[in-house]
Parts: C-alpha cells; sequence; structure tokens
C-alpha cells in the first residue's frame, strides 16, 4: 500500500471552501498574518443592495427587500493589479464631474482613446485630462472653460498612466 503524494478524490472537492474556489498554501511572516486576514475578511463583505429604485422626485416608501449584496470592489475594479487611487487637486476637470478632494479610480490596463479622462503626466506633472486624438495632433483638455487645451508637442514627454473608470465624491 502506498503512502503519501497525490490520490484521487483525496481532499476538500473544489469549490467548496468559503471563498468558492481552489487555495493554495502560503508562507506568510507571523507579524503580517493579522493583515492578510483582515485582507480577506474585507475582501468578501458585501454591502446591502435595495431592490428599490429611489426616486430623485416624488418621495416613494421604500421596501426592505434586498436584492443582493454589493462587493464596491467587484462593483468598481475590474483589473485589481491594474488600478490605482488618485485624489483630485483644483478645479479644472469640474464640468467633467471631477471636484476637488474626489478620489479617482484610475485603471492602467485600459487603452487610453481619444475622449477618455486619462491621468496624464507631461514632462512629469500629474494632471487629469479628456484625452483627444485627431488629425495626428493630441491634446488633453480641461472639463472647464476658464481653462485652455493643453496640446502635446513632440519636445514634450507625454505618459498616460490610465484611465479614469470613475470619481467617487462625497455628498454635499
Amino acid at each position: 500500500m502506498s503512502r503519501g503524494g497525490k490520490r484521487a478524490g483525496a481532499g476538500r472537492p473544489v469549490g467548496t471552501s468559503r471563498y468558492g474556489e481552489s487555495t493554495k498554501t502560503l508562507r506568510i511572516p507571523i507579524s503580517r498574518i493579522e493583515e492578510v486576514k483582515d485582507y480577506l475578511e474585507n475582501q468578501l463583505q458585501g454591502i446591502p443592495l435595495y431592490s428599490s429604485k429611489v426616486r430623485a422626485g416624488f418621495p416613494s416608501p421604500a421596501d426592505d427587500y434586498i436584492e443582493s449584496y454589493l462587493n464596491l470592489n467587484e462593483y468598481l475594479i475590474k483589473h485589481p493589479a491594474s488600478t490605482f487611487f488618485l485624489i483630485a487637486a483644483g478645479d479644472s476637470m469640474t464640468d467633467a464631474g471631477i471636484q476637488p478632494g474626489d478620489m479617482l479610480i484610475v485603471d492602467k490596463s485600459l487603452e487610453a482613446l481619444h475622449g477618455k479622462i486619462v491621468i496624464a503626466a507631461i514632462d512629469g506633472e500629474l494632471t487629469v485630462k479628456r484625452l483627444s486624438k485627431s488629425n495626428g495632433k493630441v491634446q488633453l483638455l480641461p472639463g472647464n472653460k476658464a481653462y485652455k487645451p493643453i496640446d502635446i508637442t513632440d519636445s514634450q514627454d507625454l505618459v498616460i498612466w490610465g484611465v479614469v473608470t470613475y470619481v467617487i465624491h462625497q455628498a454635499v
């Protein structure tokens, strides 16, 4: 009779772990175990999503039925390894819905297409603007009429850090 090694039918059935998928052993420094546990717990946490729609006009009684649970990481972040956050400063994008202090969710895996709001570095200076590509000309367009478009020339170093996918701002 053989001992040890892989045996057919042995082990936990696939998908029955608390994570709903296969798991793997990982060596973690003892000092970081609680941090990893907290991270995993928070990743699984969903926030109630009620089935009622909220009217911005005449009030309607809301029901107590929870349609599902919403995990904001799953909803807002499609490519976790390529996503980062920035805080907006200044008022050059207010007409595009970006206010000073807003949190920007940026995905660096997305292609920076014409019309998308991007995080760009021009000669090392970061800015958030709408990308314009037409007739071989590249511009960064502000979302505020008080500011002028930025024409990108061959002498400038332009690096697109990513595409803004969501803007989070506090309700007034």
